[in-house]
């Protein structure tokens, strides 16, 4: 994922790398460093062109680690509306949004914690519902079996677990 520049802890130290290619007045360098990282191509133009002072702010460079993360995991359904959460997060709050872009921390395994959380809380679901359900399965439609367990964590569960995984705050619930 980060294979020409590597992964960076923080806004200031991407923009740091940013500003000794720009120096060089390597702007290929610059703009294939903002793509590695999620910057927006146009927000390094401005940022070669002397429109921006910065490459990224904290927000950018945290939303642009989780896109790049969001597209290597294929993340879609459930999954991409917990990364939302995340996203909402930084956008909310400084200290996650520099939290999301420290070295070692990653979606992967704030997403590993919500599913670990969804696992254990998993409830089984009435066997009224599951009776009335219809899936398709091998291109046919049949009646679901059960029984059925459930855990996926609630918004206020979500944001809990990614506040502690991302700042380690709170703990897990129980």
């Amino acid at each position: 994922m980060y294979e020409k520049f590597g992964e960076f802890d923080s806004a200031e130290e991407l923009n740091r790398a940013a500003a000794a290619q720009l120096a060089e007045g390597d702007t290929g360098a610059v703009l294939a460093l903002a793509e590695e990282n999620g910057i927006d191509p146009e927000d390094a133009q401005d940022y070669i062109d002397g429109a921006a002072a910065e490459l990224a702010t904290p927000l950018m460079a945290a939303l642009g680690k989780l896109a790049v993360e969001k597209r290597e995991l294929a993340i879609s359904g459930i999954l991409g509306d917990w990364a939302e959460h995340i996203e909402e997060a930084c956008a909310l709050d400084p200290a996650m949004a520099a939290a999301v872009r420290r070295k070692g921390k990653s979606l992967q395994m704030a997403m590993a914690a919500l599913i670990g959380f969804a696992f254990e809380h998993k409830v089984r679901v009435s066997d009224k519902i599951v009776n009335v359900t219809r899936v398709t399965q091998n291109s046919r439609q049949q009646a679901m079996r059960g029984p059925l367990y459930l855990g996926v964590p609630d918004r206020a569960q979500a944001k809990r677990l990614l506040r502690a995984y991302y700042l380690g705050e709170g703990g897990q619930e129980q």
